[in-house]
């Protein structure tokens, strides 16, 4: 049988040990293929392909739900339920999702792309189906780094509780999450892996005993008395504890998860598997090869741009940060599991004893700035937008009301490409803009990042956040040292005129420079500000200047409802400044994945379009007509 025939899981069941390696075979020539051409993760799926193939040979998922944490891994799943025809799509817009969505297949139960959220969803299906009286196999499958976010853990709290409830965790252990892990759950999962036993076991036993009839069952037998102490800390909280388990190897993977099936209560299977199996080069980089943009798939080199870009702004913020930090040795920059994403490597190279990460847990690496911060240190939370989301309350509770210099770095803001929804970072403005104390700003291009980096560490009156986006910058010239740090709540004019008043913040600064040109071509001249920053807002600057000119636009990269544009005209109307307002940004709609460019012009943000749309809103002309 070939991958391109199986469009329902259940055809697995049946098919040899060897017909079911031909197909994990294909199914990783496929991913690389995929991948290669297009970009997207790697590793994480390369990982878990005899893993989906023995689970999913045992259930029926007709009926049974299987629930895949983050979902970056489950290139194989979509492999095998009807996508293999569309594979070639993969993260491109109107194309199959780089993550699980409940909406593109009937076998994708539960969609996430942040971690750690499948055993308290599986959990929460167990005991639906006991309500309904229904009889169904529920099965989250969890990775070691995802293990060690609170809320896996709150989620096996709470199932360890419920002896006769149905549920299987399958635990995907390869010692990594997109970097290698931290923390003590996976040092102690780390000790049991390593243990001399179990090793001897894995490697010795089955030649040795394997003509013995029960070998599989007094093989996992005797591997739980190798390692007693690891599989007693799941037993002590209520769980059936299997494993480890060759995650490569079909014949156990089958044997335990039939096994596992057959147990009441809740169940831990530990498999141990290795990222970017397969694919030497992404074995030996896990790192490297978690994700990759399109990559010649003989050499593993990424295939080069037709010309030269300007750094990212990810890097400008890392190479600003650390020589700040060179100068001050109260800085501490805290990742949660992030650290090439967000630049923070090269702070733990270069300043080890500066760095902390605290593996996938947000909420914790909030609590543990406002610690810092309270302690003199001058804490620098570097954190996806999308991520900080799930730390909001840690931002009020222990940050925010208690007034702590907590200096928030939200990398990918705005619309990031093909990560979609789940990435998005559309709503740091309007969630952060409502809490007291908060100080929010965004760079129009990268050498005011830089100084926007000197004004967050320098503060010290409470909490400052500044946003910016993924990509490059624009190639403006940068400063090594000698940075000024920002006037708080101070913007700046960057051009003048009488007709329409355009205020711009962050990333939208540069295509409110490119409208206000494209009306000048028109007879139409604006004035056009540089916001900075959101709280305070310049109302000096902003509101003379908008009952000056009676006419206002303001661009933002971000959720218009709450946003930018709503600070500002809440601020003149404090002011009784009664002018027409126009708030261009990104609407009520949830962004799905595409290229950043697909999106904008979908969403009506080029330049192109965001001047089309002043002129029909103020001028009363066609668009079409004069641009």
């Amino acid at each position: 049988m070939h991958l391109s025939e199986i469009t329902h899981p259940n055809q697995l069941h049946g098919l040899s040990i060897r017909q079911l390696q031909q197909i994990a075979r294909q199914i990783r020539d496929k991913h690389l293929q995929t991948v290669a051409t297009s970009g997207g993760h790697l590793g994480p799926g390369l990982g878990v392909v005899e893993l989906t193939l023995g689970l999913y040979q045992t259930l029926d998922l007709d009926r049974d739900k299987v629930i895949w944490d983050v979902g970056h891994q489950a290139y194989p799943h979509k492999l095998i339920t009807g996508r293999y025809n569309n594979f070639h799509t993969l993260r491109q817009k109107d194309g199959i999702a780089g993550y699980l969505k409940r909406c593109e297949s009937k076998f994708d139960h539960f969609g996430a792309g942040h971690a750690s959220t499948s055993i308290s969803a599986a959990l929460g299906m167990a005991l639906a189906g006991e309500l309904k009286g229904e009889k169904f196999k529920s099965v989250a499958v969890i990775g070691d780094g995802a293990l060690t976010g609170g809320m896996a853990l709150e989620a096996i709290n709470h199932a360890g509780h419920l002896p006769k409830t149905k549920l299987l965790v399958v635990l995907n252990d390869n010692e990594m999450s997109i970097s290698p892990n931290v923390g003590a759950i996976p040092r102690y999962l780390n000790k049991m892996r390593l243990s001399p036993p179990v090793q001897f076991i894995t490697d010795n036993f089955e030649e040795q005993f394997k003509h013995i009839p029960i070998v599989g069952q007094f093989k996992e037998g005797m591997k739980r008395l190798a390692v007693p102490k690891v599989g007693a800390v799941f037993e002590e909280l209520g769980f059936t504890y299997i494993g480890p388990v060759d995650g490569h190897n079909l014949d156990e993977l089958i044997a335990t998860f039939h096994q596992a099936h057959e147990m009441t209560g809740p169940v831990l299977v530990h498999v141990i598997t290795v990222k970017g199996k397969g694919y030497e080069i992404a074995e030996k980089d896990q790192v490297g090869y978690h994700a990759q943009s399109p990559f010649n798939l003989t050499t593993g080199k990424a295939i080069p741009s037709s010309k030269p870009k300007p750094p990212s702004y990810a890097k400008v913020f890392s190479h600003t940060l650390v020589k700040l930090a060179e100068q001050n040795p109260k800085v501490v920059g805290v990742t949660a599991a992030m650290a090439t994403g967000t630049g923070l490597d090269k702070l733990q190279a270069k300043l080890p004893n500066q760095y902390i990460d605290v593996g996938i847990a947000e909420q914790h690496a909030v609590t543990l700035c406002a610690g810092l911060a309270s302690e003199g240190m001058r804490p620098v939370a570097a954190i996806y937008s999308t991520f900080l989301q799930r730390a909001y309350d840690q931002i009020i509770h222990d940050v925010c009301i208690q007034n702590l210099p907590v200096f928030f770095c939200l990398d990918r803001a705005g619309i990031v490409g093909a990560d979609g929804p789940t990435h998005q970072g559309m709503y740091d403005i309007a969630y952060l803009r409502c809490i007291p104390n908060m100080v929010l700003m965004a760079p129009k291009d990268e050498a005011e990042l830089q100084r926007m980096m000197v004004t967050g560490i320098n503060y010290t009156s409470g909490p400052i956040a500044m946003r910016y986006p993924r990509g490059n910058g624009y190639g403006v010239p940068l400063m090594e040292e000698g940075w000024e740090p920002l006037d708080i709540g101070k913007g700046e004019i960057m051009r003048n005129g009488d007709d329409v008043l355009i205020i711009g913040y962050g990333t939208m600064v540069h295509p409110s420079m490119q409208v206000a040109q494209m009306l000048s071509e028109h007879g139409i001249e604006a004035t056009v500000i540089n916001a900075r920053f959101v709280k305070p807002l310049d109302t000096e600057l902003i509101v003379p200047l908008a009952k000056q000119i009676g006419r206002v636009v303001t661009l933002e990269e971000g959720c218009v409802m709450g946003g930018f544009g709503s600070a500002v005209a809440e601020a003149l109307l404090d002011s009784d400044v009664v002018v027409p307002v126009k708030r261009i940004g990104v609407p009520d709609v949830l962004v799905d994945h595409a290229t950043p460019d697909e999106s904008k012009a979908e969403l009506g943000l080029t330049s192109r379009q965001i001047a089309e749309r002043v002129m029909a809103a103020f001028f009363h002309k066609q668009a079409s007509n004069v641009i």
